[in-house]
């Protein structure tokens, strides 16, 4: 059982080579990969590496201007990812087109350009779809794009900032009581869905059985057990609770660490090639871009650990 994170001294106990050459071990046999205890042995420095590389750029990024920002902490989360990456696949990298991101974005040089409006392309070979099938099984996602607009919608945190700046909030708080968690029935309208549509539509998608209803709040119990990331369930690191999107559409299933990964290859991206219209962004403030993306890189400065860490933890 794992300690509920803090900061990044809840990583402490992954810094010494005996705890994380048995931890590697472990993942490996219950994964029946042969040469578990070999594997493991050549990997816990490689591991422990990629987790201080990381912290290193995190903590970096925590005390540097908001120009680079981005660039840190993408290549910060690259390294905490590839970590996780180790835990399941001994052999990473096992060839050379796993180390590209694993996305692309779109030439911007038009006027009036949105960050809301951007949009990235996911590519067959890379470290975004690797991450996405040895962490999360997902697969088949090559050729598609999310736009930037939906992904930040997806982060519980930027919530009260939806509601601040367009009218609307994003999620709904999850309400625990013992074992049994609850939503408000309002779910019902965002999803214009009847109740008993809704709890199958849910119940497919997640790993969530409904109870009766109850008044105005509906009952229900995830099955938690080995998950970092529960979708629909979204935490909420800042407000300290878990919260439900009240957006269905896009990506609200995707798993949160993907989600800030494709946020944050975009704007390292715009930080390093987007000089001009960045450096405006930053000094001129002219659209609502630049609340959205400040505060997103306020929250992913800890909400990137925390995600990183409740994988490491579930393995």
């Amino acid at each position: 059982m794992s300690l509920p994170y803090r900061d990044w001294s809840s990583f402490s106990y992954f810094f010494s080579a005996d705890y994380s050459r048995m931890y590697l071990k472990k993942s490996y046999l219950r994964l029946q990969i042969d040469n578990a205890d070999q594997k493991s042995f050549e990997n816990c420095y490689p591991f422990i590496y990629y987790l201080e590389h990381g912290k290193i750029y995190y903590e970096q990024a925590a005390s540097s201007p908001i120009h680079i920002k981005p660039i840190l902490l993408f290549y910060g989360l690259i390294h905490l990812v590839k970590a996780c990456i180790l835990t399941v696949e001994p052999d990473y990298p096992e060839t050379t087109a796993v180390l590209a991101h694993g996305l692309s974005t779109r030439k911007r040089k038009k006027q009036q350009y949105s960050f809301f409006e951007d949009e990235v392309k996911f590519q067959k070979h890379g470290l975004f779809p690797l991450m996405a099938e040895t962490l999360f099984h997902m697969k088949q996602i090559e050729g598609e794009k999310a736009r930037m607009g939906e992904i930040l919608q997806q982060i519980p945190e930027l919530s009260p900032l939806f509601q601040q700046l367009k009218g609307r909030p994003t999620f709904l708080k999850i309400n625990q009581e013992g074992k049994n968690f609850s939503l408000s029935k309002k779910i019902l309208d965002a999803y214009h869905m009847t109740e008993n549509r809704f709890m199958d539509f849910i119940s497919s998608k997640s790993r969530i059985a409904f109870a009766e209803s109850h008044g105005e709040k509906l009952v229900f119990q995830p099955d938690l057990s080995g998950i970092a990331d529960p979708v629909p369930f979204r935490f909420n690191l800042t407000d300290v609770h878990p919260s439900f999107p009240l957006n269905k559409d896009g990506w609200f299933l995707l798993p949160e660490l993907l989600l800030h990964y494709l946020l944050l290859y975009n704007l390292g991206m715009i930080a390093r090639y987007e000089i001009d219209w960045w450096s405006e962004l930053i000094k001129m403030m002219p659209s609502e871009d630049f609340p959205f993306i400040q505060s997103f890189l306020d929250i992913t400065l800890h909400k990137g650990p925390y995600l990183i860490y409740q994988y490491l933890s579930s393995r």
